[in-house]
């Protein structure tokens, strides 16, 4: 393989390392001296039924043009195509001559194994292929049991990564400049690619709170760590605060590094010692982000197919009005129901409420997890393969390091813990506003003349619920008892 010459050109394949800083496949480009050719691939074939859903296109657009504003800083233009990424990638290098491509790694087993062939073929054309790692702070197949095999279990596996393994890399500053191509290769325009909603635009919620990009990742960071790090540990399960980073898309999308949000969050506890804490734990979340990784390249079905088997015969049922209630926020469970219409408003739903979401689904109505995975797919501004299949299949106990199945969250427990003021309920299921807090998560209990004065009619303003808690619980861990006795 002959050395590349300078003026020859190296294409930059872009995909979910939407920025410049800390992006090792843009860094490695730039230092060459090769012309850059910055590229972007919109593949809805190789995914198959994982294409990205529509708020993950909303977000994409976004991103994509925040890309192109930062490229165009560095004398760089972003050349967008669409279709099948290897035969897109292939026709970009033959119609430029490049010598070279380079890109971030990805996990998806679709995206490894296209990349496999890709990098093949490329090669077989003396064309030099090189990947990095730009969105893990580990690689998945590092952390490794004492016997070589992957873990099953979370703790153990974020300690092995925090104590064996060495710390992660400093992040990169973003090149100053890059030497452009002259002749600069056909571009769609994004206005062509329609990832936009319009008829109807759904997404105005999603406009009021979120700002896709690298820039509106390193304000999101800087204000979680002046504003809310000091009390995360307590806050984070409170989604009546601003408690949590909200760093999730940006994060998915690669709009900033994994690696940048570690070492900022050290920095800060390093500087107010009282947070460290709080800071590990936010530490540990990013961990799950890696465990989740970890699971997903190591056991690739489990966006599809239960990680422990004996869920193969679990008692699932067919309920198209229950999931439709659930999907609506119309479950009758004012925790459930604003968790809901938050992701439905905003593309996003805090990590306590998922749980509660989840496991409603779930175990109170028993429709078999995939069906939540789905919805949450296409409804979700920070849909992840890994993160989206580890997570349901905790929640449904199917999955690895699951909680227990009879683990079945209260929704009127849970917000009477962990929303006692009851300001996120009111913010999402207004119609409940005027409801004193000690009926607030069962409005069916209160008395006929708190209703009045609430402004209430059950069934009508509000539903009832479409399920009974203790009976769905008993129904729920009957069909676990079934599955257990069997195997």
């Amino acid at each position: 393989m002959g050395f590349p010459l300078s003026n020859d050109p190296a294409i930059v394949w872009f995909r979910q390392d939407l920025r410049i800083a800390d992006n090792r496949a843009l860094s490695a480009a730039a230092a060459s001296g090769q012309p850059v050719i910055a590229l972007y691939i919109l593949d809805d074939e190789t995914p198959g039924e994982w294409r990205m859903g529509g708020a993950s296109r909303w977000w994409l657009h976004h991103s994509l043009a925040s890309l192109t504003a930062d490229l165009d800083g560095l004398d760089a233009q972003l050349i967008l195509r669409t279709g099948n990424a290897a035969d897109v990638l292939k026709d970009v290098v033959s119609q430029t001559q490049a010598t070279a491509v380079h890109w971030n790694r990805l996990y998806e087993p679709y995206a490894i194994a296209r990349d496999k062939d890709v990098k093949a073929d490329l090669q077989a054309m003396d064309i030099e292929v090189t990947s990095y790692n730009a969105s893990l702070l580990f690689e998945p197949w590092t952390a490794k049991t004492k016997t070589g095999g992957p873990y099953r279990v979370f703790s153990p596996f974020w300690r092995n990564c925090m104590r064996e393994l060495d710390a992660p890399d400093h992040p990169k500053s973003a090149p100053k400049k890059l030497t452009s191509l002259k002749d600069r290769p056909a571009s769609d325009t994004l206005e062509d690619w329609h990832l936009l909603p319009t008829k109807p635009d759904w997404a105005g919620g999603l406009e009021e709170q979120w700002s896709p990009g690298a820039t509106g990742a390193a304000a999101r960071l800087d204000r979680f760590l002046d504003k809310a790090a000091g009390g995360y540990k307590e806050g984070r399960d409170m989604p009546g605060i601003d408690g949590t980073s909200g760093l999730s898309p940006h994060l998915h999308f690669g709009e900033i590094s994994p690696r940048h949000v570690y070492w900022a969050a050290r920095a800060h506890a390093d500087e107010y010692p009282a947070h460290s804490k709080s800071v590990d734990k936010f530490v540990a979340e990013l961990g799950w982000r890696e465990f989740a990784y970890h699971l997903l390249y190591h056991f690739p079905s489990i966006p599809t197919d239960n990680y422990q088997d004996k869920f193969d015969d679990f008692p699932w049922r067919e309920d198209a009005d229950g999931l439709a209630a659930w999907q609506q926020g119309m479950t009758g469970y004012p925790m459930v129901d604003a968790g809901m219409r938050q992701l439905w408003q905003t593309g996003w739903m805090h990590n306590r409420v998922r749980m509660i979401v989840a496991s409603f689904l779930a175990k109170h109505l028993m429709v078999h997890w995939r069906e939540g995975e789905s919805w949450f797919w296409d409804t979700l501004v920070d849909a992840d393969l890994a993160a989206n299949a580890a997570s349901w299949q905790w929640v449904a106990g199917s999955g690895a390091d699951a909680a227990p199945y009879f683990r079945i969250f209260n929704p009127i427990t849970q917000g009477n813990k962990f929303d006692p003021d009851g300001d996120y309920v009111r913010k999402y299921v207004p119609e409940l506003a005027k409801l004193p807090n000690k009926y607030l998560f069962s409005p069916w209990t209160a008395p006929d003349d708190v209703l009045d004065q609430a402004g209430i009619v059950l069934g009508t303003d509000y539903p009832r619920p479409i399920v009974d808690h203790s009976d769905a619980r008993e129904r729920a861990l009957g069909g676990y008892s079934d599955i257990k006795k069997a195997s």
